[in-house]
């Protein structure tokens, strides 16, 4: 399997640098007959672009995604589907003095030393800007969800320390879009601060996946748990995951943990929807670790190509935090996750 190509039968190859001509992706297995809504894959691309909130990024594109094939009136063909969206407001010169030394908590090191070069300017293919792809073919994924009546969410559970306790309730309230609003004003404000302090900020997403039927997955090496793991661990800013209780399990006995059944079904979901890697049928439940933004102003040490010290502030235009950017991603992640275990299980019925 290509490392640029994601999925089993629905499959999704993207290509595309951070600073280059377009980026886009080519989907393969998706099934024909599913109608697709421009405006709702545009959408999707709205809240992850830069420039659409007022706590991110100052660079401002337009992401607008142009469908070359695989749909024909509004219909999947069921031939392979290209969409691209080009770049329009990269700054390059940005990265002029960067082109020789590595930037901390970026992969330039690791591109150069695996590749022997790199792309210096914002990363290149190593650039979070390769997930507006991601989001592209996701939305395809939602919408033959969709039909199944499958549904996915995700929300800010936490912002550096402040953890935002309570429900999980959708729709969510913009900017932060966070799990209930609860303490927003606390956090436009640590956000503030921190842009002003020249540094940013991680946090904790989570996601519910509702409607997913019982009995997808396969057990051992191809769990659920597993392959969401991969999927979500492939954005490059997510450092962690756990399901239900995840590590809250530790502190439990399994007389708690257990999710016992009665008449109705499952009495609790401290599992988070699944059981052997195998779907219960309740939520899909998972958190993700989103570590803070790497490039900042902040004066910091590192070294260049030479092996000389060097003292780098990453001027350009940069979020403070992505959290609120990345919830489109981890969703589109998800559903082509979901999806591909769907036509995994239908190929079973045939």
């Amino acid at each position: 399997m290509s490392a640029n190509t994601f999925g089993n039968l629905f499959r999704v190859t993207t290509f595309g640098e951070s600073h280059g001509k377009a980026l886009g992706c080519i989907i393969d297995g998706c099934p024909s007959g599913v109608g697709i809504d421009e405006g709702f894959i545009q959408s999707e691309m709205d809240r992850r672009r830069p420039g659409g909130t007022r706590i991110g990024t100052a660079r401002n594109e337009g992401d607008r995604v142009s469908i070359l094939s695989g749909v024909y009136e509004g219909l999947t063909t069921g031939t392979p589907i290209a969409m691209v969206l080009f770049n329009e407001n990269q700054k390059s010169s940005d990265y002029d003095g960067l082109k020789d030394v590595f930037r901390p908590g970026h992969a330039d090191y690791t591109y150069l030393k695996k590749y022997g070069l790199r792309d210096p300017r914002g990363g290149g293919r190593s650039s979070g800007r390769e997930t507006s792809a991601r989001v592209a073919a996701g939305a395809v994924a939602k919408l033959v969800l969709k039909g199944y009546g499958i549904r996915i969410d995700a929300a800010v559970r936490s912002v550096k320390d402040i953890v935002v306790d309570g429900g999980f309730e959708p729709p969510f309230t913009p900017p932060l879009f966070t799990v209930n609003g609860s303490r927003d004003e606390e956090i436009l404000a640590l956000i503030e601060k921190t842009r002003k302090d020249q540094d940013s900020l991680g946090g904790i997403v989570e996601c519910h996946i509702k409607g997913v039927p019982a009995g997808l997955g396969d057990p051992v090496f191809d769990k659920v748990e597993a392959v969401l793991a991969h999927a979500e661990m492939s954005i490059g800013a997510v450092k962690g995951i756990e399901f239900g209780l995840g590590f809250g399990a530790t502190q439990i006995n399994a007389s708690v943990m257990n999710d016992q059944m009665d008449a109705d079904g499952f009495m609790t979901n401290n599992a988070g929807g699944m059981l052997g890697g195998i779907t219960t049928g309740e939520d899909i439940v998972f958190r993700l670790a989103v570590k803070p933004t790497p490039s900042i102003a902040k004066p910091q040490k590192t070294v260049d190509v030479d092996g000389n010290a060097r003292t780098v502030s990453i001027t350009g235009r940069h979020d403070v935090t992505i959290l609120v950017r990345i919830l489109p991603v981890v969703e589109a992640m998800a559903a082509m996750t979901i999806l591909d275990l769907m036509l995994e299980n239908l190929r079973y019925e045939r």
